[in-house]
């Protein structure tokens, strides 16, 4: 098992609060961690996919309210809404008799309803906490993450082909399968047309209405599928940034396909030499990095993306929760170059950091107060 990162944050918030939402798309690791903590303390649990497991929560109060004393991990909640409020009446229960903490660890694959539900149901009794797929502090061959994206089963299969054809059977399955179960009625075909689509537009910002002449459908039904991908945890919508620089900006979001492994899959991507030969290297490379950085960043801080009508520009802006702005720019090269763009739109927002991120070992200064940093340093400047 590869060790997770977010894995003493998970005790933390189990340590505080009665229940803890652990949310990302399938396969992304939550059952793995969840039975990996509760090999440490007294636990029961139930995969409410399993007819057996399903079985025993026919009386839902009678039968948790046998284990009050345990940690219930519940894994794929969404499939019982109504086990929300019989939640809240045992962790009120729980507090009378004086434990405020640990007692049901709930596992889910981003379903909106789920959140919607648990948001509502157990205010003030909840914490919510996403498990992203693995990043570069997890792994020992971050270029290999690159290629093969972030999920552990496919990062870690035997060769290039066993790693692609995992993704390929992923995307398939949550097209067919998993998309439905979570209560989408969304033509698979279609979504999979969509979901493409967007693989080719990796960092570009978005146009609902040229995708929705290209899927034949209206503007109304592409803003739910993007709305159903960002719910999943597959799709990153980075907003423009707002602040009164006293400039005309950009106002459409960019979208990312947020794992490097699904976007190489869809773009049929086979290996390291493809992927350095496709147009879409940047771009991958671009929001691999992002992925990275958003992962690393402290709770509570801000993100967005900087472009001026008259051309100045920076891939990422960070307002971190101490009131600091980074501008950074991310470069694949180890010999990066910075655009007049760059230096202009970092005096635009007053940056007081201006960092260009490049794939090379070494940290050294560019000019006007810019400082080339590499991909491996920044964990440690972001407090990761």
């Amino acid at each position: 098992m590869i060790s997770r990162r977010i894995t003493s944050v998970l005790r933390q918030r189990l340590a505080e609060s009665p229940a803890v939402a652990l949310l990302g798309p399938r396969q992304v690791g939550k059952t793995t961690l969840a039975l990996a903590l509760a090999a440490e303390m007294p636990s029961l649990y139930l995969d409410l996919e399993s007819e057996a497991d399903q079985a025993k929560l026919q009386e839902p109060e009678l039968f948790l309210g046998e284990h009050l004393d345990r940690l219930v991990i519940l894994d794929e909640v969404h499939r019982a809404p109504g086990l929300f409020p019989v939640l809240r009446g045992l962790i009120d229960r729980a507090r009378r008799a004086g434990k405020h903490n640990g007692s049901y660890l709930l596992l889910g694959s981003a379903s909106p309803e789920l959140l919607r539900q648990s948001g509502e149901t157990l205010a003030g009794r909840i914490s919510h906490l996403e498990l992203a797929p693995l990043d570069a502090e997890e792994v020992d061959d971050w270029q290999r993450l690159w290629r093969r994206g972030g999920f552990p089963d496919s990062y870690a299969a035997a060769s290039e082909l066993q790693s692609l054809r995992w993704r390929r059977d992923f995307i398939r399955s949550y097209l067919e399968r998993d998309i439905p179960n979570l209560g989408f009625r969304v033509p698979a075909e279609r979504m999979r047309r969509l979901w493409t689509m967007l693989a080719h537009l990796q960092g570009s910002l978005i146009n609902q209405a040229q995708l929705a002449r290209n899927l034949e459908v209206d503007a109304k039904t592409i803003s739910h599928y993007l709305d159903l991908l960002v719910d999943l945890f597959l799709l990153r919508r980075l907003p423009p940034w707002h602040s009164n620089t006293g400039k005309r900006l950009v106002k459409s979001p960019k979208i990312y396909l947020r794992d490097a492994g699904l976007l190489h899959a869809l773009l049929h991507i086979q290996d390291g030499q493809q992927l350095l030969a496709h147009p879409i290297v940047g771009a991958s490379w671009e929001g691999f990095i992002i992925e990275q950085i958003l992962d690393w960043m402290p709770e509570g801080s801000e993100t967005a993306f900087y472009r001026s009508a008259a051309g100045a520009e920076i891939d990422l802006v960070l307002r971190l929760p101490n009131g600091e702005l980074w501008a950074l720019e991310i470069k694949r090269s180890i010999k990066p170059r910075v655009s007049k763009g760059f230096y202009q739109a970092c005096e635009d927002i007053d940056a007081d950091h201006r960092l260009v991120i490049h794939a090379g070992t070494d940290a050294f200064p560019l000019a006007e107060g810019v400082r080339a940093v590499p991909v491996a340093a920044l964990p440690r400047m972001l407090g990761a």
